[in-house]
């Protein structure tokens, strides 16, 4: 044994291993647990095999049909099926099934519970008929008198014959097949929370790179191109023509004056980053910017507008509404004013890149980074099978912020660049460990896992009985053994994609957020915040290899949700549970008794037969001649005082026993 063990012990198995087999030697003593180690470590193989390469279910034949003579008798083809043991069942010939019978022998041992009514009731029943393997021992042969102290008594069967029986059940059959959706499912938990938990980690990854520039390159200005220049042309034009009016707008058109107002106050935030003659610069490059004035009274009675108009309806999804509640309250008190906020550099900078930073998203934002912190480490606890050992350790050591109140309506509180820099190193965290974690339970998934058996009868077909007949059968929906096993079926359709996918997804570097580089010199170019307040598609390999793993083929059976719900025992059942396993201890004892009393009768009987044959052999040999002389025959010499006495004969051995081969002992 090595001694030199670490953790893993030097790369040895810590446990015995599944299989044995014997190893033979020249001059070995062969005994019964030899040869049945052999029988034994064959046959486990082969189910080993059946199982895990095929699966439960039909392989050919196994056809179920109406009998001729009608009534509640079906007929079984001849076929060939795997159970989930892996065992074969084999049927040679056509069975006949008596249908009626096997559902009678079910309510026998039900006590009487069935699945329909009795055979006099109208309606139909519907059962489902199985086959089971079964093995049987046959041919007992006498065994050899031995010198153990309790030899098996009587006859011992030599051979197992491997068979089958057909069993009735109600129809509710066993799907062994395992949908890849079902393991990601289990590490990722209820689809709607970890919904909840990426829809708010999308939302900060629009904010993660704004607020690093912003609170990093305090006093730098943000580059003012062509495009910000087109942007502010149509911005300004379109609320020129729709800002006014009287009453509140309607949704749709509070969601386009919403997306204008933000583009107008991102241009004229970028414009207000520069000094005087940056300005003046800016006017002479871009004269459209010469209604600088006019744009910020079109802002204001935007702005007005907006407030008075239902928010609720034009942006039921409460995220978007927050973030275009705060594109209306910081336009109007950083952007519309004369010059600006000067003293709110970070709120401008913010808007300078489209995205508002107000106080009521300040606060939702330090409640979604504890929402998205709390719900990685719930997965990681829950979750089994981690592939990224240091992930949770990442999580945890996530600096995220404390939560805060809610604001009252219409705040305009500032930011520390302190408090923007907290959020902005959070967010990018719990975003990078958010991949890392869906990456590493998407790469699970191509990894199934070994199914459970706990029902080895094979589903044949659905009969269906009318009082005490069959009047219908179906065996479309039985399960058939495919390439990979049945359990793995589904992934046919999905599984080159899925390591195609894999190849660019799983076993790469670890992803990690890169700040935006900042220059030395000159203006920031950060490009405008597109899409903000729109759908925030998700994309890239990984949202497809998500979106192939959850979403059903044509045919294709749904993934299993996880319930997380936590089930107690009554005391009652518990109780009669434990007193149920004292009975049946108490059955065991009481059983090993009286195979130990058979055992010593049968040792008994065996002396007894013994000395009977000792008795016979004496009574029968002939008492010798007296003086035994000359004429007495060769083969009948007198015996010898100092010889000692011939031992019994033996018993003859029945006649299946096996040949003797050569220069073996019998």
């Amino acid at each position: 044994m090595r001694t030199d063990c670490g953790c893993g012990c030097g790369g040895d198995a810590t446990r015995t291993s599944a299989f044995v087999r014997p190893r033979f030697f020249a001059g070995q003593l062969l005994t019964e647990d030899d040869l049945s180690l052999l029988v034994e470590y064959t046959t486990a193989k082969r189910r080993l095999h059946n199982r895990s390469l095929y699966g439960p279910g039909v392989i050919c034949g196994l056809g179920v049909t109406c009998d001729p003579c009608g009534g509640g008798t079906v007929a079984v083809h001849p076929g060939h099926a795997l159970d989930c043991a892996g065992n074969d069942i084999v049927v040679s010939c056509t069975e006949r099934v008596d249908v009626t019978a096997l559902v009678r022998e079910r309510r026998i041992s039900a006590l009487g519970v069935d699945c329909g009514e009795d055979c006099d009731d109208e309606g139909g029943r519907r059962y489902g008929l199985y086959v089971s393997y079964q093995e049987l021992p046959v041919e007992p042969v006498a065994p050899y008198a031995t010198e153990e102290p309790c030899p098996s008594p009587g006859c011992v069967p030599s051979r197992i014959q491997e068979g089958f029986r057909f069993v009735v059940k109600c129809d509710d059959t066993e799907d062994h097949r395992h949908n890849p959706g079902t393991r990601l499912l289990a590490s990722i938990g209820d689809l709607p929370r970890a919904d909840r938990a990426r829809t708010r980690d999308r939302r900060l990854g629009h904010y993660a790179d704004a607020l690093t520039l912003a609170s990093t390159g305090t006093g730098r200005t943000f580059r003012f191109d062509a495009a910000d220049a087109q942007r502010y042309a149509t911005a300004f034009a379109w609320l020129s023509d729709n800002a006014g009016g009287e009453g509140p707008p309607p949704p749709p058109t509070v969601r386009e004056m919403t997306e204008h107002v933000r583009g107008l106050a991102a241009a004229i935030a970028r414009f207000d980053t520069y000094d005087a003659a940056g300005q003046g610069q800016l006017k002479h490059d871009y004269p459209g910017l010469a209604t600088v004035g006019e744009a910020r009274g079109a802002l204001g009675t935007a702005c007005q507008r907006l407030r008075d108009a239902d928010m609720e309806a034009a942006w039921p999804d409460p995220l978007r509404r927050t973030l275009a509640h705060s594109v209306v309250t910081e336009t109007a008190a950083r952007v519309v004013p004369e010059r600006g906020d000067p003293d709110a550099p970070l709120e401008v900078r913010m808007l300078a890149q489209g995205t508002p930073l107000g106080h009521a998203l300040r606060v939702e934002f330090r409640a979604d980074l504890a929402l998205i912190r709390e719900w990685l480490l719930c997965r990681l606890d829950q979750a089994d099978g981690l592939a990224d050992c240091a992930l949770r350790q990442d999580v945890a050591a996530a600096d995220v912020p404390p939560p805060l109140p809610p604001p009252p309506p219409d705040s305009t509180e500032k930011a520390t660049i302190a408090e923007a820099q907290q959020i902005a190193e959070a967010a990018t965290a719990l975003a990078t460990a958010m991949t890392r974690f869906l990456t590493d339970a998407a790469c699970a998934t191509l990894n199934p896992p070994c199914g459970d058996c706990t029902d080895t009868d094979v589903l044949l077909a659905h009969v269906e009985l009318d009082g005490c007949d069959v009047v219908r059968v179906c065996s479309a929906t039985r399960e058939q053994v495919l390439p990979g096993g049945s359990a793995y079926g589904e992934w046919l359709p999905k599984l080159y994609r899925l390591r195609e996918l894999a190849e660019r997804v799983c076993c790469q570097p670890l992803p990690a957020y890169r700040t935006l580089p900042l220059p030395t010199e000159g203006p920031v170019a950060r490009p405008y915040a597109d899409g903000l307040l729109g759908d925030w598609p998700r994309g890239g390999d990984l949202e497809e290899m998500l979106s192939l793993l959850l979403t059903p083929a044509p045919g294709e059976t749904p993934p299993k949700a996880l319930h997380e719900q936590v089930y107690t025992t009554p005391s009652e059942v518990t109780d009669s549970m434990q007193e149920l396993a004292r009975l049946r201890t108490q059955v065991a004892d009481l059983t090993a008794a009286v195979e130990g009393l058979r055992s010593h009768m049968g040792s008994t009987q065996t002396q007894v037969t013994h000395l009977e044959e000792q008795l016979g052999d004496r009574e029968d040999t002939p008492d010798p001649a007296p003086g035994g002389g000359a004429d007495q025959a060769p083969d009948q010499a007198p015996d010898r005082a100092d010889e000692p006495p011939k031992p019994p004969a033996k018993r003859a051995r029945s006649p299946r026993t096996r040949n003797q081969k050569p220069g073996e002992t019998p």
